[in-house]
């Protein structure tokens, strides 16, 4: 069975607020990746090459130091566990891993191995050159017992493992399998970030994670369309005992592929920057959403939400939780009108993240009983003023301590869904107290709407709105149209036209 429809977004939003309960146990190549930018101006007088200025550098983590980072920056525990060299790119990268706070005992230093290091040299955010330092070779024998040794006390308190294999020789010569049959042993899932063409050294892990042309290399036949993705799949799973295949396909998205089921599912459009780790994003928000109790369709949703934002970046990128449910909102909010309707915790990191997009985000507020012209007309205008508006609703209780025991006219539900469906509303927040106050500063909105029938002074959090550097906006009412007189006309049994 083949589906297309995305996952409902409730699970995917649990999901993720369950992330920092999660704990990550990563296996793999770590590398060190450096970033040299400058300005090329003249050729060099010594041959016909340009000379490039430097006008500064940085350092990351790549390979499984970056699928650690991702895990740690969407706010779960990582622990890695490899073999590094004890030279200064290994010295660099424990003391990148201990600065995030993970747990190095499982990090072995090693004088006859040298940690792989990748330096890309650019003018002008154009790479010129990457020049590589590494030795690729299997662990020996002592090495091997010792990081088996390392995997196995650190198995005892991690809910998932992600084995990341950029060919750089830890998960080499059976590595890989032993670690895999350990996890199914005890129960724990194993997915594996695949290297190569040979998948059977994966052979009993719960998922791996290709993209599209590595997909096509281990089965030997190019792969695009749909059913092609899907054949290839299955045609791994039977052959290497593998519970799903998470295939990644580019601007196209992702799909999900067991023995029976197979789902895809579309990307966002995005200006793509730079793909450079995208694929340790994918993994690690993969495996965090399956720890948190996401469905491998929910978990799915959510890694190719994930790098759907770090594609948007430069260099070896990571994203926080505020990115990553704000690239859910915008995957879901035109199919889906109930995925405007957010809780007070969701619709703070929603405002956290577009304002992390640089986008302005309104805020205004009412009982919206009765949605008539005058409804319609303000929040038309009160979204004019920004680029994203909240509405906060006033709860039923809310609504019948304010407006008498006959209110409201429609429940909370059917209010909400009808507001999330208009398309001047963004989000919806129901809040249960008299007044929208807590919720005004949970939010801090740069722009605070009401009607011209208040005055700047008597709107409710105008002074915590413009002490943040916000401004309060009031519109005019259209003659007329309110939710009085509509009631009003009702029950008088005339029209409200």
């Amino acid at each position: 069975m083949i589906k297309h429809n995305p996952p409902s977004p409730e699970p995917l939003h649990r999901a993720i607020a369950r992330f920092g309960q999660a704990t990550v146990l990563v296996v793999g190549d770590f590398i060190l990746d450096r970033f040299v930018n400058g300005v090329i101006e003249r050729i060099s007088p010594e041959a016909p090459i340009p000379v490039l200025h430097g006008r500064g550098e940085t350092s990351t983590m790549g390979g499984a130091g970056n699928v650690v980072a991702n895990i740690v920056s969407l706010g779960a525990s990582a622990v890695p566990v490899s073999v590094i060299g004890a030279d200064a790119a290994g010295d660099n990268l424990v003391r990148m891993l201990r600065e995030l706070g993970a747990d190095t005992a499982g990090l072995a230093q090693e004088r006859g191995r040298m940690t792989s290091s990748k330096s890309r040299f650019s003018a002008l955010n154009q790479q010129v050159l990457r020049f590589d330092e590494e030795e690729i070779k299997p662990l020996d024998a002592a090495e091997r017992d010792g990081l088996i040794q390392h995997f196995r006390a650190a198995l005892t308190r991690a809910d998932i493992v992600i084995l990341s294999d950029y060919g750089k020789g830890i998960l080499l010569d059976g590595v890989a399998g032993d670690l895999i049959t350990i996890c199914r042993e005890v129960g724990k899932p194993v997915l594996v970030d695949p290297k190569g063409r040979d998948y059977a050294r994966y052979a009993g892990a719960t998922a791996i994670t290709p993209n599209r042309k590595e997909l096509g290399e281990a089965v030997g036949r190019a792969v695009f369309a749909d059913d092609e993705i899907v054949e290839a799949a299955r045609q791994l799973i039977s052959a290497h005992g593998f519970d799903l295949v998470v295939a990644t396909r580019s601007e196209k998205g992702m799909s999900v592929i067991d023995s029976t089921e197979a789902r895809h599912i579309a990307t966002q459009a995005r200006e793509v920057f730079d793909v450079s780790g995208a694929g340790d994003t994918v993994i690690a928000s993969f495996a965090l959403a399956l720890a948190a109790g996401a469905d491998p369709a929910a978990a799915a949703s959510i890694a190719n939400a994930a790098g759907g934002v770090v594609v948007g970046k430069r260099g070896t990128a990571r994203l926080t939780v505020e990115e990553l449910t704000g690239a859910l909102f915008r995957s879901h909010g035109p199919t889906a009108h109930k995925d405007a309707i957010l809780d007070a915790t969701s619709a703070a990191r929603m405002v956290a993240a577009w304002k992390e997009e640089g986008l302005s985000v309104g805020f205004t507020n009412g009982c919206f009983d009765i949605l008539h012209a005058g409804h319609v007309s303000l929040l038309h205008a009160a979204r004019s003023q920004c680029d994203r508006l909240v509405l906060g609703l006033n709860s039923d209780a809310s609504v019948r301590r304010l407006k008498g025991a006959g209110r409201p006219v429609n429940d909370q539900h059917d209010r909400a869904c009808v507001l999330a469906a208009l398309a001047s509303v963004d989000a919806v927040v129901v809040f249960e107290e008299d007044t929208p106050l807590a919720l005004i500063e949970a939010l801090l909105p740069d722009i605070l709407v009401k009607g011209a029938d208040y005055t700047i002074d008597t709107v409710v959090g105008a002074d915590v709105v413009r002490k943040a550097g916000g401004r309060v906006v009031l519109i005019d009412l259209v003659a007329g149209k309110s939710t009085t007189n509509t009631i009003g006309k009702l029950r008088a049994g005339g029209t409200t036209s």
